[in-house]
């Protein structure tokens, strides 16, 4: 493939920063999905143009897509794991009152 123009460089990198900021995610994250050792933009850029000359934008946007359904798909995992059981049903609540208004009373 091509090099990546400086055009297209600059707008590839806006939509980058603009795609994380959507997300909530920071450059950082993007490196450790990228499996890249740093978070600077020019190691982000460096891997990009990887990616471009091993498939074009193309490649470049399956693998945005695939970190983007990898994140979602983390952030389902953690809802469900949140969600599951409150600490107290409401049986738990109702025999503490009694509980303390048996002991009140006394």
């Amino acid at each position: 493939m091509s090099k990546l123009s400086q055009q297209e460089e600059k707008e590839l990198i806006a939509f980058i920063k603009d795609w994380l900021k959507s997300q909530g995610l920071s450059q950082k994250d993007l490196a450790y999905s990228l499996n890249i050792k740093s978070s600077r933009t020019s190691e982000i850029i460096l891997k990009i143009k990887e990616l471009y000359k091993k498939g074009g934008m193309f490649n470049i946007a399956k693998n945005l897509i695939k970190i983007e359904q990898n994140l979602l798909k983390n952030i389902k995992n953690d809802y469900r794991e949140t969600k599951q059981t409150p600490p107290y049903n409401q049986l738990d609540i109702d025999s503490l009152v009694y509980q303390i208004d048996k002991d009140t009373s006394n």
